[in-house]
């Protein structure tokens, strides 16, 4: 007979069935919350590869456009000019809820462009330039909330992971070996109430 801690009595088995139940609807629970935001979070990833693709074409552009304004209008001119613009948009950072894990976004409103400098000290390549890092910007906020979501889905998804595999490994398998243990030991106890009682009413 194996060394086992908890009482055998059917109370107990009650109670036994009523956690391996209770485990088992906590690992669906978790494992559809896992596979959400597994996809949440890939598609995220995607959308920041867009982005940064998006990125990186967006700054040769603008570099290009930058080298030119240097060359028309001087590299000093250009530089004057540049520290005379706004440096930041304002923007609010705020958050949703996906499956309970609180996900930042960036409130901004993209501005009509509007000059602060002189337009007889410039050329069009110059706005065109301002305008180029000025979307950037705009691409630089979606990207940065978009890999802010992707850490805390990320994290998110590896605490959930531990969870599930807490209950695969651990909670469910305990649980069933509980019942089994005491489901043998109360079928032991009756049939040897069984060949009692029958010894008895043979001896009457």
């Amino acid at each position: 007979m194996p060394v086992y801690k908890m009482t055998p009595t059917k109370a107990n088995l009650i109670k036994a069935k009523n956690s391996l139940e209770f485990s088992k609807k906590g690992y669906e629970l978790l494992d559809k919350k896992r596979t959400v935001l597994i996809r949440e979070m890939m598609a995220l990833i995607e959308s920041a590869n867009k982005i940064e693709n998006e990125i990186n074409i967006a700054f040769q552009e603008a570099y290009k456009k930058l080298q030119f304004a240097n060359i028309t209008m001087g590299s000093e001119s250009v530089e004057e000019i540049a520290m005379s613009l706004e440096k930041e948009e304002g923007f609010d950072i705020l958050f949703k809820s996906i499956m309970g894990v609180e996900i930042p976004y960036i409130k901004y409103e993209e501005e009509p462009f509007s000059t602060e400098y002189d337009f007889f000290r410039t050329n069009p390549t110059f706005d065109m330039a301002v305008l180029s890092f000025i979307k950037i910007r705009y691409l630089i906020y979606k990207l940065a909330e978009i890999e802010n979501s992707v850490y805390k889905l990320a994290t998110e998804i590896e605490k959930t992971q531990k969870r599930a595999n807490a209950l695969e490994k651990i909670q469910i398998p305990k649980y069933t070996k509980e019942i089994k243990v005491i489901e043998e030991v109360l079928e032991e106890k009756e049939r040897e109430d069984f060949f009692r009682l029958k010894r008895v009413k043979g001896k009457k």
